[in-house]
């Protein structure tokens, strides 16, 4: 089983973020990710087996308690990959709770001894894949006010033709800060 564990995005930043996206289409020739599929990867596990899920939901658990809702604050837009086949990304600023969030996380993991991709967090929405990023500068783009993420799951990941489809296996709600 494919599983990722992420901070789903807010309905109106998805909102703000389709109406960002929407110019792009037209002169960023890519695979957009829909709507749905936006979110922000703590932690990629890959291919895990199934027998593992109660110990990567008791990781889940330990890194949430006390951390509150998350601010995601878009501040740029960066590629992974070359410009030509790149995946394409709306970063978000540093963020206290994001970042204690993805650390205690990833310790809780390695505690339970499960193996994730270890590469340094960047927090970032994934935006288009095998995008043909247009030389020089992109437009201006109005960027999505900040908003409170208030869930983190564990998702499942069935790819496809048609892409990628996630489904949440297992997910806690954050608590507002006190």
């Amino acid at each position: 089983m494919r599983i990722f564990i992420a901070l789903e995005i807010p309905p109106l930043m998805q909102d703000e973020l389709a109406g960002m996206v929407r110019p792009l289409r037209a002169s960023m020739p890519g695979r957009f990710i829909p709507r749905e599929n936006w979110h922000v990867t703590l932690a990629f596990l890959g291919d895990a087996p199934e027998a593992t899920l109660p110990d990567v939901e008791d990781a889940l658990d330990e890194a949430a308690k006390g951390i509150g809702r998350v601010t995601l604050a878009p501040d740029r837009l960066g590629k992974f990959g070359r410009s030509a086949d790149a995946s394409f990304w709306l970063g978000l600023a540093d963020d206290l709770c994001l970042t204690a969030l993805a650390t205690r996380l990833r310790e809780e993991l390695r505690e339970r001894e499960i193996d994730f991709d270890d590469r340094p967090f960047l927090p970032h929405i994934t935006l288009a894949r095998r995008a043909r990023i247009p030389k020089g500068e992109l437009p201006p783009l109005p960027f999505p006010v900040p908003a409170q993420a208030t869930r983190v799951a564990v998702f499942k990941s069935t790819l496809s033709r048609e892409g990628a489809s996630y489904e949440e296996i297992y997910g806690i709600d954050l608590e507002p800060a006190h």
